[in-house]
């Protein structure tokens, strides 16, 4: 086998390994995106429980009547934002 020739197959088999790593790293990344989409997904399940949770701790601390002034304006405000939302979707849903 000639120099040449085997420089030719030296290249080829290093082209061959760049293919394999190529395609393993194509696999890999489509795992991690799959991963990332599924902890994104899991994260906001988890900010939700949060939200609920404070409310809950609202309501509660609002009839054992534990809130402050400055509690009762804040939930006033949300409860109205609350109105807000629900008055839009209702108009939303006339038209």
């Amino acid at each position: 086998m000639s120099a040449s020739e085997q420089q030719l197959k030296r290249i080829q088999d290093k082209l061959q390994q760049l293919l394999k790593q190529h395609s393993a790293l194509q696999k890999e990344n489509q795992q991690l995106k799959e991963e990332l989409r599924a902890n994104k997904m899991n994260n906001q399940q988890s900010q939700e429980s949060i939200e609920q949770l404070k409310q809950q701790v609202e309501v509660l601390k609002l009839s054992n009547g534990e809130m402050s002034e400055e509690d009762k304006k804040q939930f006033e405000k949300r409860i109205n934002a609350y109105l807000r939302e629900i008055d839009r979707c209702i108009a939303m849903l006339g038209q």
